[in-house]
């Protein structure tokens, strides 16, 4: 049995209602109303974030876009190893800026060079647009750091919420063979790694608990766009091996999401990659952009990821 967090509830009961009255008057799914949900959601819950000693933005160029990051070293006198954090948001919402705070947050607590990229979204930009984005930005990072004179060590970790742990999770299976993508750990943080939405979590939780299955179906309809195989596109049905970097999954209860989290944590095992899981049985989907209403489940969860970034 899965008890929402008591500081969820009225939230989440205050949530549905306004949306249900948006509902009832005429309210339209739109990329713009998504993305101004994520970011005014995350604007009045994630407090402002740390101080972070130098930050900067920047272009990693690629083939077919450049794509915008921002660069936060918390030590820049020191050589600290590195993390592309790619945000969530079902592929068509969010940013570097909505997430700015969640980014302070990483740099401070895990004493990383944090890159956040700004991936293109859907529905301007559809499948494989973000993904290869991704890439371009994990294949250019020591690049752009050598361009700006900062000094780093060359070990790269992976760190994204929700798509954003799709984006992960995909780029590390395509590591497994592409010796360009040198990733030494990942943290998924409740990460979408099945577009086919088939386990029993998206029955359980898919209605009433912010993120809906009617809703994620429509996100995913926005990102593939040209009839994808969405079995294929899905982490979780790859072929996984040892070559996989050390995984670090983070999961909540009431998350229509949970079970192929909790799977893909399963199969990563079953095939000799060293995995951490922390579930999070009370919360839901997004509760790291909701911090003021959960601030020591936030601050557990940033403390762990730290201490599994810098495990030896």
């Amino acid at each position: 049995m899965h008890t929402l967090h008591p500081n969820l509830r009225p939230w989440l009961a205050e949530f549905n209602r306004v949306l249900q009255q948006k509902i009832d008057t005429g309210y339209k799914a739109t990329a713009i109303g998504a993305r101004e949900a994520l970011a005014e959601l995350t604007l009045q819950q994630v407090p402002a974030g740390p101080p972070i000693a130098w930050v900067n933005e920047d272009l990693v160029a690629g083939r077919e876009y450049s794509v915008p990051v921002r660069i936060y070293h918390p030590e820049p006198q020191q050589a600290l190893p590195a993390l592309v954090f790619l945000h969530g948001g079902g592929h068509m919402a969010g940013s570097v800026s909505v997430y700015d705070p969640i980014c302070r947050r990483l740099a401070q607590a895990s004493r990383h060079i944090v890159v956040a990229a700004e991936y293109r979204l859907a529905p301007e930009n559809p499948y494989p647009a973000g993904l290869n984005d991704a890439a371009c930005v994990v294949k250019g990072i020591w690049g752009m750091l050598d361009e700006r004179r900062l000094p780093y060590l060359r070990r790269l970790a992976l760190v994204g919420d929700s798509a954003g742990g799709a984006l992960c999770a995909s780029l590390s299976g395509k590591a497994q063979y592409d010796a360009s993508l040198d990733i030494n750990r990942q943290v998924l943080i409740y990460p979408c790694v099945d577009y086919t939405l088939t386990q029993p979590s998206v029955a359980e939780n898919g209605d009433g608990y912010f993120l809906t299955t009617s809703r994620t179906a429509w996100y995913f309809d926005q990102y593939f766009q040209h009839a994808e195989d969405r079995h294929q596109a899905s982490p979780l049905h790859w072929e996984l091996s040892p070559r996989l970097p050390a995984t670090l999954v983070i999961t909540a209860g009431r998350d229509l999401l949970r079970d192929q989290g909790l799977q893909y944590g399963a199969r990563l095992k079953a095939a000799g990659v060293a995995v951490e899981q922390l579930h999070l049985d009370d919360q839901m989907h997004a509760f790291l952009n909701m911090e003021a209403l959960v601030p020591e489940v936030c601050g557990l969860v940033y403390r762990r990821i730290s201490a599994f970034l810098n495990a030896r």
